[in-house]
């Protein structure tokens, strides 16, 4: 359950961003949205395989 505290007198607007961003935080949409369909776990592997050589060329560019 997530808690967000309230100052007295703070803005109700800035209350619910810090709550959208606890929630973010902890993954639950991008949890939900994984479990709508079935992936193979040989696409699963060639999408971390896919990720994996574009954060190394973007790594390498760094240099």
């Amino acid at each position: 359950m997530i808690v967000v505290p309230v100052k007295e007198g703070e803005n109700i607007e800035k209350a619910l961003k810090k709550f959208k961003r606890k929630f973010e935080k902890t993954g639950v949409v991008k949890e939900l949205r994984s479990r709508q369909q079935y992936d193979k776990p040989s696409v699963l592997k060639r999408l971390k395989m896919e990720r994996a050589i574009y954060v190394q060329k973007m790594h390498q560019n760094e240099d």
